[in-house]
């Protein structure tokens, strides 16, 4: 049952056909994983501590650059050097204190990731490395995880939602990409505003599927062009 605090925490949830009572209590006992503090990860992660997720566990190894405050706004001037899934975590919690957060300072390997991928109800991808990407594809394929997986370049931006048994991330990009083929935004830019919308398409997947409410990108990429203000999907 929730509580009354609960009931005026997630009112707006609640409010939502397709959600209700039911699905915020499903959203309250689920467990998501976050891969990558970054634009992405950080952004649909303060999306789902704000929606109720019952655990969260958030992944990264890296530190807060300047050049991230373009665009990671869940991060300061004064958190410069900083781990970012420290930040990250601290920020989560100011939004929501009765949600469990386990921070994973580290890269994801195989032999890592798929004990951590294994307790989880649903995978959230958003890092910018396509080797990464690849291998949290492979191992939720593996272990029959839904896996939500977003991504930004220049002006445009993906969503690709893998569930169990159907078509994926995988479909698309069999082998991990080639790094001569991969421009980091560090050398080919990013819109700053771009991965804010990636990330909350990707939340809003995970609050849909989680809860069973509407249709998934399931089988389906989702493709933004942010230059010519146009979105489409494709059949994967």
């Amino acid at each position: 049952m929730l509580t009354a605090e609960q009931r005026r925490r997630y009112s707006r949830n609640i409010m939502l056909e397709g959600i209700g009572k039911e699905g915020q209590q499903r959203l309250l006992r689920a467990r998501v994983l976050v891969v990558g503090c970054g634009a992405l990860g950080s952004i649909a992660a303060m999306y789902l501590a704000g929606s109720g997720i019952g655990h969260l566990t958030i992944a990264d190894f890296d530190t807060i650059d300047i050049s991230n405050l373009q665009r990671q706004l869940s991060f300061s001037t004064s958190s410069l050097g900083e781990k970012k899934v420290e930040a990250t975590g601290r920020r989560l919690r100011e939004i929501n204190p009765e949600i469990e957060i386990t921070e994973l300072d580290l890269l994801l390997t195989r032999r890592n990731a798929a004990p951590i991928i294994e307790k989880q109800d649903l995978i959230l991808e958003g890092s910018d490395n396509p080797a990464t990407k690849h291998l949290i594809a492979t191992l939720c394929r593996e272990l029959g995880k839904p896996c939500i997986i977003g991504g930004v370049n220049g002006w445009e931006g993906q969503v690709i939602t893998g569930m169990p048994g159907g078509t994926d991330y995988l479909d698309i990009f069999p082998e991990p990409a080639d790094a001569e083929g991969f421009t980091p935004c560090s050398l080919g830019g990013v819109l700053g505003p771009l991965p804010g919308i990636v990330a909350s398409v990707q939340a809003a997947e995970a609050i849909k599927v989680l809860t069973g409410a509407g249709t998934p990108l399931a089988s389906r990429m989702l493709l933004i062009d942010a230059l010519n203000c146009e979105m489409r999907t494709l059949a994967i």
